[in-house]
């Protein structure tokens, strides 16, 4: 599993958004519903404040985590900047309870 972290470009990113920043962040939600129906994506989300989103992805391979977050429309226009973390499921409610 990866835990993958995006950061917005600038404070207020979500008031101040331009048009063809809107369109690309559209993109950006609709790539994410790709990766959920491929059974790729297990989570995703902003948090609250706003100030980064984040995705938990279940690949194969920490490359192929790389490949989905480097082809998202967000980071590959350059608008949001990425962060990867292997992350290992210790915990699990249900599994572990």
């Amino acid at each position: 599993m990866q835990f993958l972290i995006i950061k917005k470009p600038r404070e207020y990113f979500i008031e101040t958004m331009t048009e063809e920043e809107a369109e690309i962040m559209s993109k950006h939600f609709l790539y994410l519903k790709q990766k959920l129906r491929e059974g790729k994506l297990i989570i995703a989300g902003p948090v609250k404040s706003g100030d980064f989103g984040l995705s938990i992805v279940e690949t194969e391979t920490e490359e192929e985590a790389r490949e989905i977050i480097n082809n998202d429309p967000a980071v590959s226009s350059g608008i949001m900047t990425p962060t990867m973390y292997p992350y290992r499921v210790s915990l699990l409610r249900g599994r572990d309870t």
